[in-house]
């Protein structure tokens, strides 16, 4: 049974292309984690890839995840922190994935930081610039000319006037440095800014520092090549970072699609507000963890549709404890109607991954066909 996908660049439908299946998947910046925003986001794609498996375990699946292990918002919370830029981001990548293990979210084939791959990036920063794709500035920075692509602006598909805006908002904001062709022109490569605490590295073009958008062009070259299957992450993160990455990448590598699918995760809200850090309205998943089961949080999760945008609700949270507790002592009654059952849950995943009816069908089985099936979308099921 083929598995379709909401395609944000088409908004159509698609199914996932015949073989091997890449994908890749934008991380944390570890500076201040887990909320229930990033659970939502790496729980629905650690189900994603058990889906993938269970539907077609013929098939192979390289899962990539980056960490954003330097950027300037590590650089502002360490300075007000007063600690140093690295520690702070070992310190907050520990919690992290002991926060996705407790939450039974299985590591990808390859988790890593975006300062193992500056390499990377420097080849393709040089790429860029044989294309006349970018331009270096004085003070050793090198900006992406956006007026190259004509086509930049048609995943997000906002206006110059809103993507100027979101631009403006972002934590590395430089819309009005004069030193740019255009304010949307975007930093691929930082001249070193002479603080002490701002780390840096060699370049062709003086020591410095990585933009944001280059890492996940470099990251994904490096391990996943020139184009991956399904690229996923929040949607709060199309534009201007995916918008960027797709211009990058294709630019460089001069191949089209950069990514067959996008997949974006909708905003978990708290207070009629989205859950952010810069907001602070954050639910920790290390402290909903002291009260709840890791199943209870996944059901929690997986009972919204991942395009649905959803109010943080403790009340739905006690709920999806009942249920968790009810389907751990149904696996251990008997099988009903297995073979129908397990043909529901494949079409329900099969259906964009729609996990509140794949969670309803579990509802309706018992003994070890409930355990298989809870086990794809990650549920332990145990008293």
């Amino acid at each position: 049974m083929p598995l379709f996908l909401n395609d944000t660049l088409s908004a159509t439908r698609k199914a996932v292309p015949e073989g091997p299946i890449k994908l890749y998947v934008c991380g944390v910046t570890p500076y201040d984690t887990t909320h229930l925003g990033h659970a939502f986001t790496f729980v629905h794609f650690d189900t994603l890839v058990r889906a993938m498996r269970w539907l077609a375990p013929e098939r192979q699946v390289t899962y990539v995840q980056n960490v954003t292990d330097i950027d300037d918002s590590i650089l502002q919370r360490a300075r007000t922190l007063q600690m140093d830029w690295r520690s702070l981001g070992d310190e907050q990548l520990e919690q992290y994935l002991a926060d996705m293990r407790d939450l039974n979210v299985a590591e990808p084939t390859h988790l890593v930081r975006a300062t193992a791959s500056i390499p990377t990036m420097l080849k393709i920063i040089k790429l860029l610039l044989e294309r006349e794709a970018a331009y270096v500035v004085d003070r050793g920075s090198v900006f992406f000319r956006v007026r190259s692509v004509p086509t930049y602006g048609e995943l997000s598909k906002l206006s110059r006037e809103a993507m100027l805006e979101i631009a403006s908002q972002q934590d590395d904001a430089d819309v009005d440095d004069p030193r740019k062709e255009d304010p949307l022109d975007f930093a691929l490569w930082k001249g070193w800014s002479g603080q002490p605490d701002e780390p840096c590295w060699e370049s062709p073009w003086g020591s410095g520092r990585p933009g944001w958008h280059i890492e996940c062009s470099a990251l994904a070259y490096q391990y996943l090549g020139e184009q991956v299957t399904i690229h996923g992450g929040g949607a709060d993160l199309m534009f201007p970072h995916h918008e960027s990455e797709i211009a990058e990448s294709e630019t460089a590598f001069q191949k089209r699609p950069f990514a067959q699918i996008w997949s974006h995760v909708a905003m978990v809200r708290k207070d009629g507000e989205k859950m952010s850090k810069s907001l602070g309205n954050m639910v920790f998943v290390r402290e909903l963890l002291r009260n709840y089961s890791a199943d209870a949080i996944r059901l929690n999760l997986l009972q919204h549709h991942y395009h649905e945008v959803w109010e943080w609700s403790p009340a739905a949270l006690d709920e999806a404890a009942r249920l968790a507790r009810h389907l751990a002592t149904a696996t251990r009654g008997p099988d009903v109607s297995a073979d129908i059952a397990r043909e529901n849950f494949a079409a329900a995943l099969s259906d964009d991954l729609d996990t509140p009816r794949a969670m309803r069908v579990l509802e309706s089985v018992g003994g070890e066909t409930l355990r298989e099936l809870g086990g794809v979308l990650g549920l332990a099921l145990t008293d």
